[in-house]
């Protein structure tokens, strides 16, 4: 019997800081910068300075309808009275690394895909499902004991349909999917429960008739070849429940990547930048997290036409500082941003930071290894 956990933090960044400030608590939080002060504008209007885009906000501020990867100013207009914060990722680097520690310790393999959700393979630590729901539990209550945070878990025979199940029910969520019902559960679901499905991808398969994962699974495969290309294999595999992948940690890291799918597609040149930003911010910490340096930075853009561009620079040394990282990467970005006819007309759907080339620092020698 194969069993696998997602297990996956929530509203991580939001949650972390109101265990830090508890009187935050059951107020709208939102994480990714700062609404700075009125100022007052040659005409006597007064203005606020805001920039950036919600990295994370708390449950209570999804009630507004703000989500992740919305620019502030918009999440501003939705939510004046909500408390905004800049992101503390040393912060949030300390308390996942605590949470890694508790979860490696459950696990027969243990894979983190990031800074707050990993999967578990505890097939041989269990005998039945009912095993895998204590062990899940058991997990739950350590993490709210020691860290003073909940996540929701789901449990399934592969990795995608547990991940499908962690979102299933949250905040604080259990779901338990077995082996034979892996089908069942899937079937009624919108087809935007699938990782990586976003409304660009939804709208497509919407005016086709597929709404719901069991019309995708039942679909022509070769139908959804032709409008996806391979990503449509992928998604037939997944609406049928397939997935065969390992739970596996890659102790080789060859690049560190960050990427963000807008809510909304866009055109709008200082919420592409922002983005930038924060991606390079997050990559710096995982640099930083490693021990690593880098030679090479690259931008992945995803316009609204599916199309994938990217863009790379190779710097003549290898660097460890985040000033160096940005100023590349939003070098690269401006191709795209302000740059070629070709791209003006097209909206942005996803950006993604990379580095490459990677080498870590002999401390001893203090040389690249």
């Amino acid at each position: 019997m194969r069993v696998i956990l997602h297990v996956d933090m929530d509203s991580f960044f939001s949650a972390v800081e109101v265990r830090e400030n508890p009187k935050l608590k059951g107020l709208p939080v939102i994480v990714g910068g700062r609404i700075l002060p009125k100022a007052e504008t040659t005409t006597g209007e007064s203005t606020r300075k805001i920039r950036g885009v919600v990295s994370t906000c708390s449950y209570e501020a999804r009630a507004y309808g703000i989500h992740s990867a919305m620019p502030l100013s918009k999440a501003y207009e939705l939510c004046p009275d909500a408390t905004f914060l800049p992101v503390d990722m040393a912060l949030y680097k300390k308390v996942s690394a605590a949470i890694m520690r508790i979860l490696r310790n459950y696990a027969d393999k243990f894979e983190q895909v990031s800074i707050d959700e990993a999967y578990l393979d505890i097939s041989t630590k269990v005998h039945d499902w009912n095993e895998a729901r204590a062990c899940a539990q058991a997990i739950k209550r350590e993490i709210l004991d020691k860290e003073g945070l909940t996540c929701s878990i789901g449990i399934a025979p592969n990795k995608i349909i547990a991940k499908i199940a962690s979102a299933f029910v949250k905040p604080d969520g259990l779901t338990v999917v077995e082996e034979a019902n892996g089908r069942d559960f899937l079937a009624p679901l919108p087809v935007n429960m699938i990782p990586g499905v976003g409304p660009k991808t939804e709208g497509i398969l919407t005016k086709i008739g597929i709404e719901t994962i069991n019309q995708l699974a039942s679909c022509d495969v070769q139908k959804l070849v032709a409008l996806f290309g391979k990503y449509g294999w992928r998604l037939h595999m997944v609406a049928n429940g397939v997935d065969e992948s390992e739970v596996e940690e890659k102790w080789e890291r060859k690049s560190l990547s960050r990427e963000r799918t807008f809510a909304e597609d866009t055109k709008d040149t200082s919420v592409l930048n922002n983005c930038v930003d924060v991606l390079a911010e997050e990559v710096y910490n995982a640099i930083r997290e490693g021990g690593f340096v880098f030679k090479t930075v690259s931008i992945k853009v995803k316009f609204d036409d599916f199309t994938v561009h990217t863009r790379a620079k190779t710097l003549t040394s290898f660097h460890s500082d985040v000033q160096t990282l940005k100023k590349a990467a939003k070098a690269l970005m401006t191709e795209f941003s302000n740059g070629k006819e070709v791209w003006k007309e097209k909206r942005v759907r996803l950006v993604g930071v990379r580095v490459s080339r990677l080498g870590v620092v002999d401390e001893k020698q203090r040389r690249i290894v």
